[in-house]
């Protein structure tokens, strides 16, 4: 196998989750409520084995299982992805009590993770986070002997806040020391001083923000080491962003099978839609641009398996391209609909509202060409 074909048994596996997403998961999702956590819809991905599979498999892996979720229901597949991002700083950094706390609950879908970094001050620019972990003289009464702090300030566009049931929540143990002084920590939902707030977003899925009001937390806490959070975000990251691009693709795929179903079968001008060249054209457009994206993905992927040195720049390059793809695919779909498309609950009308947040979230198209720029120029730059 190599990164730009599957192997007949991932293929199958692709088919298999599809058929799942329809027969199992989609029921569940609709009847959800937006801007909430699905918790049976976690549940029964616990069930299905789905979940385990984000702390046994690898990248490639999670980007089909997203990819494929993607294009029968969405909701199903940021339920997924939204609890490897949240408890997969836990299954690599944590330690054996914490992982021994949480990942078996998470897996099962008992329990709902978040990734707490953005904030109202500091979302694309990481770095700049200003949630204070000010050292606690006084003890955090939750254990621990290498030291206590308390959390001060605010978390913002969390997803499943404020509903998860723990956090992993990056904060500032050093002032003035950038990305250097940042300290990840494993924060229960149900310490003193934490509480959170829901927001009304345009994408469907739960988002909130977050007060720490003196927040205690100790060593046993921490994810990682103090001041070295900043790598479990980006190592996070770093794994996350190609299969953001997977989702992406999942979504363009989705749209380009209902305009290929409505173009071949709409009657217009004497003929149908798909015997006019300018929309033949616009549909090829859109197949062209999904493979391309697929094919970056599937790549990036492939790289960080294969524990690769250029990780960082193919996984800016995959997010960056699938999600802006998935934008064009999706639009020009809507446009090739028609009004029909613009109804609420028309499949369109949905990914429309889906694809324009993936753009921002997890870092947005700009610090994706930065972050790409900055690879490129390092390289060039090194002996």
């Amino acid at each position: 196998m190599t990164a730009f074909s599957l192997d007949p048994a991932q293929t199958a596996w692709c088919a298999e989750l599809r058929t799942l997403a329809a027969q199992r998961l989609r029921p569940l999702a609709e009847k959800g409520e937006p801007g909430h956590v699905n918790r049976p819809l976690v549940a029964a991905l616990g069930e299905l084995g789905l979940l385990k599979r984000l702390f046994t498999s690898g990248a490639l892996d999670l980007c089909l299982m997203r990819e494929s979720l993607a294009q029968v229901c969405t909701e199903a597949e940021t339920a997924l992805a939204l609890q490897g991002l949240g408890a997969h700083p836990v299954h690599a950094y944590g330690t054996r009590a914490q992982r021994d706390r949480w990942l078996p609950a998470v897996s099962d879908g008992g329990a709902v993770a978040a990734f707490a970094l953005s904030e109202p001050g500091a979302g694309s620019d990481a770095a700049a986070l200003a949630l204070s972990a000010d050292r606690d003289d006084r003890g955090g009464g939750h254990g621990g002997d290498g030291g206590s702090w308390r959390l001060t300030g605010e978390k913002c566009w969390i997803s499943n806040a404020p509903e998860a049931d723990f956090y992993t929540v990056f904060a500032r143990t050093t002032p003035g020391a950038g990305a250097r002084g940042v300290t990840a920590f494993l924060v229960p939902a149900d310490r003193p001083g934490l509480t959170g707030t829901p927001l009304d977003m345009l994408s469907p899925h739960p988002i909130g923000s977050l007060a720490f009001d003196g927040v205690p937390v100790t060593s046993d806490d921490v994810l990682g080491e103090p001041d070295r959070g900043f790598r479990v975000a980006m190592g996070t990251l770093n794994l996350f962003r190609p299969s953001v691009g997977a989702f992406a693709v999942g979504m363009a795929q989705a749209a380009l099978e209902a305009t290929l179903g409505h173009t071949a079968g709409r009657e217009a001008f004497g003929g149908k839609l798909r015997d006019l060249q300018t929309v033949a054209h616009q549909v090829a457009e859109m197949a062209l641009r999904t493979e391309a994206a697929r094919l970056m993905v599937y790549a990036a992927a492939a790289a960080y398996d294969e524990g690769a040195p250029d990780v960082p720049k193919r996984a800016a390059m995959a997010k960056l391209l699938a999600t802006e793809t998935a934008q064009y695919v999706v639009d020009a779909a809507v446009q090739l609909h028609g009004a029909r498309a613009l109804r609420r609950g028309h499949l369109l009308e949905h990914l429309y509202r889906e694809v324009r947040a993936p753009r921002i979230y997890e870092g947005a198209s700009e610090v994706q060409r930065a972050v790409i720029a900055k690879e490129l120029y390092a390289t060039r730059e090194a002996p």
